[in-house]
Formats: C-alpha cells, structure tokens, sequence
C-alpha cells in the first residue's frame, strides 16, 4: 500500500474558496460576511533588522497567526473532501495535512490529482 502526504499552508488557500467552504457546510450569511470582510483591503508589511517595507494588499491565503485561520483550514478541507469522498476513507486530514492511502501507485497519483483538481476548481 503506498502512501503519500500533501502538505499546504494557511498562506495558500484562495479567499473565494474559504467563502464557498463556510456556505457548503452550512455556516450562516452572516458569519460568512463577518469572517470574509476580516479579509476586505487586507495589508501587511514586511519587516527586517533594517525597516519595513512599504505596506501592501494580500488577497490570498489566511491571515498569518490568526487563532481563527486553523477553523477556517479544517472547514475547507472538510468541504473539499466531501465533494469526492468514496466509501471507504481513503483521506485522513488532520490540522493542515492530508494522508492519501491508495492500494497501488496508480491509484495514489489518480487520487492527488482528483484532490488538486477539486482544490483547483472550487
């Protein structure tokens, strides 16, 4: 049985898919609005020893330190698994890493890409 795990980071994640994973699994409107307009005109600077550079727009990912931003992974990743779950548990997630289990390498490829493809297009 091979196995392989995909790791991603909070930093990743579209916003876009983060609004459509609260709907899917039911997170009222007005929940979905507040912790979406925690993201409106979001901006960060990066800092050295030396200064900090001039403040820029971050329009993809979770916010960086957030205790929030672990709920919100955990939501989008259950939303995108149960998009294409099959009987038997063939993914275990866990805080922000994925464990595919499949029989053979063909299979394991055929199911990364079924999971990069519904990350991709959600």
């Amino acid at each position: 049985m091979a196995l392989w795990i995909w790791r991603t980071a909070f930093d990743r994640v579209p916003r876009e898919v983060i609004r459509w994973a609260m709907r899917k699994l039911g997170v009222k409107e007005w929940l979905v609005s507040a912790v979406m307009s925690m993201y409106t005109g979001a901006k960060t600077v990066v800092r050295t020893v030396y200064s900090n550079s001039s403040d820029f727009e971050v329009k993809v990912g979770m916010h960086q330190g957030s205790t929030l931003s672990p709920l919100l992974f955990v939501i989008v990743t259950e939303a995108i698994s149960r998009e294409f779950r099959v009987a038997l548990p063939w993914e275990l997630l866990y805080a922000d890493d994925l464990v595919v289990i499949a029989e053979t390498e063909e299979d394991l490829i055929k199911r990364l890409s079924e999971w990069k493809n519904n990350v991709e297009n959600e």
